[in-house]
């Protein structure tokens, strides 16, 4: 049945422009990003600028499954999908977030082949030393990783505040307010955050005073554990409706 279960949750998700419009710009602020830190920032001769050159934007994907999620409270099909899934709502859910994390997987790979694609020959050019395989291979991996798990949090989010509205204003708060004003407080306060821990592994953060890779994604699986078993935990104690 759960088998079942996702592939439903697929085609609900295939067949709404919502995930189009998000993939879309995922991959466009992706390419946006090679050529604004590649071609208009000035002179990259460190590393770590180049590693930044071809970070991507997985923010978009937590957004998407925020969004996407809270949607089925708003236009009230959660109850209906229930009801004819014949499933508790934890195992829907749990489908749901499989779904949505097979899509941020497919749209993570998509923005990685924009990223090393027009990013590698352009930063290429650039003085300094070259990205080596193995570092452009952990830039890739770090954004794979990092699209999952952040689309994952996303649905957690909004099985959570069932609001779309509030998920996407309160990503936006914690990415522009509330990490600026922790790193005011410790340089890598932030990066225990979830959108924190997503920019070092993207490594749009680089540093020495930053979490360390393996580190960072021990942090953003924590969170995507902890927010999904709070939102299974509150599918347990509310109304669909």
């Amino acid at each position: 049945m759960t088998g079942r279960l996702i592939r439903g949750e697929l085609i609900k998700i295939r067949t709404t422009r919502t995930p189009l419009v998000f993939a879309a710009a995922s991959v466009a602020l992706t390419a946006a990003n090679v050529g604004i830190v590649a071609l208009a920032s000035g002179t990259l001769d460190e590393v770590g600028e180049k590693e930044e050159a071809l970070s991507g934007m997985p923010i978009l994907l937590l957004l998407l499954g925020a969004v996407g999620v809270a949607g089925e409270f708003r236009h009230r099909t959660a109850a209906p999908a229930a009801l004819a899934s014949g499933a508790s709502r934890e195992r829907l859910l749990l489908a749901r977030a499989t779904a949505y994390a097979i899509v941020g997987l497919v749209v993570g790979s998509a923005m990685v082949a924009v990223s090393l694609g027009a990013g590698l020959p352009l930063v290429a050019r650039q003085p300094g030393p070259d990205l080596s395989a193995r570092e452009a291979t952990v830039v890739a991996v770090g954004l794979l990783t990092s699209s999952v798990l952040a689309t994952m949090i996303g649905v957690a989010v909004g099985a959570l505040v069932r609001n779309q509205v509030l998920a996407a204003v309160g990503a936006l708060i914690l990415t522009f307010v509330v990490n600026p004003l922790l790193d005011l407080v410790r340089q890598d306060a932030s990066d225990y955050t979830p959108l924190g821990a997503v920019g070092v592994l993207t490594r749009m953060s680089h540093g020495p005073d930053r979490l360390c890779l393996t580190a960072a994604a021990i942090v953003l699986g924590a969170w995507t554990v902890g927010l999904l078993c709070a939102a299974l935990a509150g599918e347990r104690r509310r109304d669909l409706a």
